[in-house]
């Protein structure tokens, strides 16, 4: 009777840690609230977000599903914040499926003559680097400044896994980050960003990393993706 009482008092002490210990998602602390931080995405609603040239329009494939940001299929169209941003620290967490490709854009323009997110926006990449055709191609990998420069380092999780992003735009100057480690660093409208661009396929965008502020942007690539704790502070 005691290892029965016993056992049963393990099992419920298990539970309770668990719940104690359970991780929230799509919160702020109190600490990051002083800091700044503002939530762009609370977990239960797509307030705060639009289809790209489509304001006030969500169309069905993006959903929220268990508190996480979902491209459910393709045909979603590309996510836009309502907001722009110009100087900022983003933070966010991303899996994909298998042999899946998405992206993360910001400085994007909704200006009527611009038909897609990538004309203007700088792409922080995300890929299933093992199952993906884009893996083959060092500057199309998981964390690249996409088509622009390889990874300093390769830090992506394994396919299912959730991946941790930082970007930092500050003063035209950008730092990646994938899973704690810088992946992509460069500033913007220097010489050097000018060559970066002249030598990818974006070299007949004039108006490509050239705004100054924009939209934060999530891509539908036709691969289902999920996001989830996306927040920003501006600097």
């Amino acid at each position: 009777m005691n290892i029965i009482f016993r056992s049963f008092c393990l099992f419920l002490l298990t539970i309770l840690l668990a719940s104690f210990y359970q991780v929230l998602h799509n919160t702020l602390t109190k600490d990051e609230k002083k800091e700044g931080w503002i939530l762009l995405f609370d977990g239960k609603t797509t307030e705060g977000w639009h289809i790209f040239q489509k304001p006030k329009t969500l169309n069905p494939q993006w959903k929220v599903v268990n508190e996480e940001l979902t491209l459910t299929n393709k045909g979603g169209g590309d996510l836009v914040t309502d907001e722009e941003f110009e100087n900022f620290e983003l933070s966010l967490e991303w899996k994909i499926s298998e042999k899946g490709n998405s992206g993360i854009f910001f400085n994007v323009s909704e200006k009527p003559e611009f038909t897609a997110t990538w004309q203007t926006g700088p792409e922080m990449q995300i890929l299933d680097d093992a199952g993906h055709p884009d893996g083959k191609f060092p500057k199309h990998t998981a964390g690249a400044n996409y088509d622009l420069s390889i990874p300093l380092v390769k830090s992506v999780r394994a396919t299912g896994d959730w991946n941790h992003v930082r970007i930092i735009c500050n003063q035209g100057k950008v730092t990646y980050y994938l899973n704690g480690q810088i992946t992509a660093k460069y500033e913007l409208w220097s010489p050097e960003w000018d060559a970066l661009v002249l030598a990818s396929k974006f070299k007949d965008m004039s108006e490509y990393g050239q705004k100054r502020k924009g939209k934060i942007a999530l891509q539908d690539h036709g691969d289902p993706v999920w996001f989830r704790n996306i927040k920003i502070r501006r600097l």
